[in-house]
């Protein structure tokens, strides 16, 4: 029965249901929330940064001031220049954290519709792909990141881009699996007898049934993107100086850590805490998603 002109959609109800005890299971789990609060920390920070701290700030340098162990003034130190570590590490979120998330968008831009077909269609055309995905996967992520960087050139643009076709296979073969396991319900086949196209099926009713094991692995490989970022910028193929990136900042403490250890602590436990936090959240999604694991 209707109230006034409203309707309610038993489609909707459903996935505010689902959502709803999703979210039960993933407030259950005292890990995956810490990680998720300290992700709504750092993407505040990453998000927010340049416009309370200013830039000259970050890179101006100050001679006299250089080499300063941590201090009241000086939180985390200064470095080789005299710029306080503090303020740069807090600057390099922005940077750490734009090329976790556009690499992914990359990711998944590609290896979404790729592993989507794949798995839809099979035959051939999914021996072809997987075949494909499988010789790329060959060669690991960070050497294929450093081939395209060093070909393309060291920017940030550049860096995206590498760390995202590096990641496509796991997204090609993660689709695929979870497309193999609804294209055959019975839901699928009676929109297929409608005469519905076979984009439109995938697009509109395969896909967003798959869903959750494609945002779990988002949340693992947004974490799996920083650290490769944070690799090639410490070997010099990533994010140069004076750009405060964490890995830049490591590599630029690299030749001070027996003398003067914060410069290449404090970096590196940026990147430790934001790669735990992601994991946490992934783990948690993962167990609040799979319904083998519900109680």
């Amino acid at each position: 029965m209707k109230k006034g002109n409203s309707a309610i959609d038993p489609a909707q109800v459903r996935r505010r249901s689902q959502l709803a005890e999703i979210w039960r299971n993933f407030r259950k789990n005292k890990g995956a929330m810490i990680g998720l609060i300290l992700i709504i920390i750092i993407i505040t920070i990453g998000a927010t940064v340049s416009f309370w701290i200013d830039y000259d700030k970050i890179v101006a340098m100050n001679i006299r001031e250089r080499l300063q162990p941590p201090s009241a003034e000086h939180w985390f130190g200064t470095d080789e220049m005299g710029r306080d570590l503090f303020w740069r590490v807090l600057y390099g979120t922005r940077y750490s954290i734009a090329v976790g998330f556009v690499a992914v968008m990359v990711s998944l831009a590609i290896g979404i519709p790729v592993g989507a077909v794949a798995g839809y269609f099979g035959g051939k055309i999914e021996n072809l792909i997987m075949r494909g995905a499988d010789i790329f996967a060959a060669v690991p992520g960070v050497l294929m990141a450093m081939v395209i960087v060093a070909i393309l050139g060291a920017n940030v643009f550049n860096l995206m881009l590498a760390i995202g076709i590096a990641a496509v296979p796991g997204f090609i073969r993660t689709t695929r699996a979870a497309v193999l396991t609804v294209k055959n319900e019975e839901y699928i086949e009676a929109i297929r007898a409608l005469g519905k196209s076979e984009p439109y099926i995938i697009a509109r009713h395969v896909l967003p049934n798959c869903l959750s094991p494609i945002i779990v692995r988002v949340t693992l490989r947004i974490a799996g993107a920083i650290i490769s970022a944070s690799s090639l910028s410490f070997l010099g193929l990533g994010i140069e100086a004076p750009l405060p990136e964490w890995g830049a900042l490591l590599n630029g403490g690299n030749k001070f850590v027996m003398t003067h250890p914060y410069l290449t602590i404090f970096p590196g436990l940026a990147i430790m805490i934001t790669v735990l936090a992601f994991n946490l959240v992934g783990d948690g999604l993962r167990d609040a998603m799979d319904p083998k694991l519900k109680r």
